[in-house]
């Protein structure tokens, strides 16, 4: 698989280009890449910087070592630390289609980074689940709306006990898109997001922002991509038998 370049963000948040996707990996390794408001805010500059980036058509975000995220860091959290840096992303998320690549667990805040996601690859060893309860808080971060995505009872009993789920467990309840061996998640992420920067870039958007929002397009949502130089592209290539090139417009 072709390599554009790598880079780091201030070592807390690595960057790499893959074609058009941007892999994004949080590297506190030694901290089970706990949420402290320094990987906060580098990761939410990450995001922002890839969303606005037009070649940027899918972005995969991981972890480094054995565990995708532990949640908020506790330790930052007692001296009295903020954790709003990335609560933008929680509520409204970005255009650019996100594939969470759980390469371990993903607890509480960890878990509720991988909700805002748009499609999840698990590893078949990671556990899922909200737990902050355990710890005298609530999941502030979304997951309070679990419920609009699995059966009430069931978003209630991983709520209320703060007991974690399996992959297969949350792959079973619709909360996980794949479970595959550790070792494969980077390399399934990626072909699941190359798949989808294949695909016209103002369709994809519109899909993700209708989809994401429960609704009929309006008029001039429909005018705007199927009036679109892609839109024509598209037919052009289908007729002619060949790869469609994008330009965004």
């Amino acid at each position: 698989m072709p390599q554009d370049d790598q880079d780091d963000h201030d070592d807390l948040v690595l960057t790499e280009r893959v074609g058009n996707v941007l892999v994004a990996t949080m590297n506190r390794p030694e901290a089970r890449n706990a949420l402290n408001p320094e990987l906060l805010h580098d990761l939410s500059a990450v995001l922002k910087e890839a969303d606005a980036d037009p070649a940027v058509r899918a972005i995969v975000l991981t972890g480094a070592g054995p565990v995708f995220c532990a949640g908020m860091d506790l330790k930052a959290f007692a001296r009295g630390a903020r954790f709003d840096g990335l609560s933008w992303f929680y509520r409204d998320g970005v255009a650019t289609p996100v594939i969470a690549a759980l390469n371990g667990s993903a607890v509480a805040g960890g878990f509720e980074l991988a909700l805002a996601c748009d499609l999840v690859v698990a590893a078949d060893t990671a556990s899922l689940g909200i737990a902050e309860v355990k710890r005298g808080l609530f999941a502030a971060g979304g997951a309070t709306t679990l419920a609009d995505r699995i059966p009430l009872a069931v978003a209630l009993e991983m709520g209320l006990t703060g007991e974690l789920v399996t992959a297969a467990r949350a792959r079973e309840i619709g909360l996980v898109n794949r479970v595959v061996p550790a070792d494969t998640v980077r390399t399934e992420a990626l072909a699941l997001a190359e798949r989808i920067a294949e695909n016209g870039p103002l369709g994809v958007t519109m899909t993700k922002k209708l989809m994401r929002e429960r609704r009929w397009a309006e008029p001039a949502e429909i005018e705007s991509v199927f009036r679109s130089a892609d839109a024509t592209e598209g037919a052009r290539a289908f007729a002619e038998r060949r790869a469609p090139v994008w330009t965004g417009e």
